[in-house]
């Protein structure tokens, strides 16, 4: 990646997040520090650390551990020892990209002189109210998709626009290349390790463990196409995390009362997801509550995979642009059934994605930080 202003001097920037498990903000967040790192600036991750930590710090950034996650009483205890770090590495730039780290950050940087540019992240659609508002105070608010701009602007009426931009999350196209196709060394390792998805079309739901990400619609929809003799098998991809053991029994609970247990995994977060959508026959994104933004949408199709989402919030907004076929009301159960059908019967064609490229979204955020701190 270029420098998006190659002149400006090196700066050291702070990103603010609660841990380095899995997740869209968290992988933004690595994104960044590699451009970071590439253009010569000092990057620096502040979190509870996670599996992804290894990788950030091999691409160059550093890693200090503090707990920006637990909301508890405890919790404003760090804003001492948060404080205490800032001052060490003096940056020129402080990026917040969830609520609490947003507003352990915002307390320890009023004792800082002088004091850093703070910027916030909104990734996702947050309910407003005063908690929430902390991401609508940076000097600069960086919004993940028009749908965001739209709702943090008109719930934090204070917000002037000026200070609102808009940077899309962005797939590497070489990471994601048009109409890939997995090794079959790959596919012989994936189906040993996963012998209940093999012998038939692939549905693949990638998203961490919470409800609000349909993993139940998704059960629902292998049992209905069962129902109608549509034999598939589904992978629940990322489910399994430390702390969701309770909904990951549940799940399997829905599972064999729908007697699908034998056609589903439930399996946690991997490295090799371009693989697992390239042998995937349709790639899922059926989250309940709009999302902010859904890069899923945008890898699988960069890969000429079809997909298969709710016609709401930024997964809307991708689909209507970039494979309408694949959207569907949401909640339509029914509807839900019938498109799959149709696209595990022949899909329409996707053309090689020309927008929501990473490169585009690094040197954004970069020249955003130049801008700021050059005040």
């Amino acid at each position: 990646m270029s420098s998006a202003n190659p002149l400006a001097k090196p700066l050291t920037v702070v990103q603010l997040i609660p841990a380095l498990h899995s997740g869209g903000a968290e992988r933004t967040t690595l994104e960044v520090a590699q451009a970071l790192v590439q253009d010569g600036h000092r990057s620096v991750v502040i979190s509870a650390g996670g599996r992804m930590t290894a990788q950030l710090t091999a691409a160059g950034s550093e890693h200090i551990t503090l707990d920006l996650r637990s909301k508890t009483p405890g919790a404003l205890t760090r804003i001492g020892s948060l404080r205490r770090i800032l001052r060490e590495i003096r940056p020129d730039i402080v990026h917040a990209r969830s609520r609490l780290p947003a507003w352990l950050g915002w307390w320890a940087l009023k004792g800082l002189h002088p004091r850093p540019g703070f910027v916030t992240t909104v990734h996702g659609l947050n309910s407003p109210g005063w908690y929430s508002s902390i991401m609508v105070r940076g000097d600069r608010v960086i919004v993940v998709s028009q749908t965001v701009r739209d709702h943090v602007l008109s719930h934090y009426r204070g917000l002037e626009p000026s200070r609102v931009r808009v940077i899309p999350r962005g797939i590497d196209p070489a990471m994601f290349p048009y109409g890939y196709r997995a090794e079959e060394s790959w596919k012989k390792a994936f189906f040993t390790e996963y012998p209940e998805l093999a012998g038939a079309p692939l549905l693949t739901l990638a998203a961490r463990g919470t409800r609000l990400k349909g993993h139940r619609d998704a059960i629902e929809l292998l049992a209905d196409l069962k129902r109608r003799g549509i034999e598939v098998r589904l992978l629940l991809l990322g489910v399994v995390e430390p702390g969701r053991e309770a909904y990951v029994a549940e799940l399997r609970e829905v599972a064999r009362s729908r007697g699908v247990t034998s056609q589903l995994v439930l399996a946690p977060p991997r490295d090799d997801i371009r693989d697992v959508y390239a042998v995937s026959a349709i790639v899922l994104q059926l989250s309940n509550q709009p999302e902010s933004f859904g890069r899923t949408v945008v890898e699988a199709l960069s890969l000429c995979r079809p997909v298969l989402g709710y016609a709401h919030g930024g997964v809307g907004e991708l689909l209507a642009e970039l494979y309408p076929a694949g959207r569907v009301p949401l909640g339509d159960h029914e509807r839900l059934v019938e498109r799959a059908a149709e696209l595990l019967r022949v899909a329409p064609s996707i053309a090689p994605l020309e927008n929501y490229r990473l490169g585009d979204m690094q040197r954004a955020t970069l020249a955003l930080y130049a801008e700021l701190a050059a005040g």
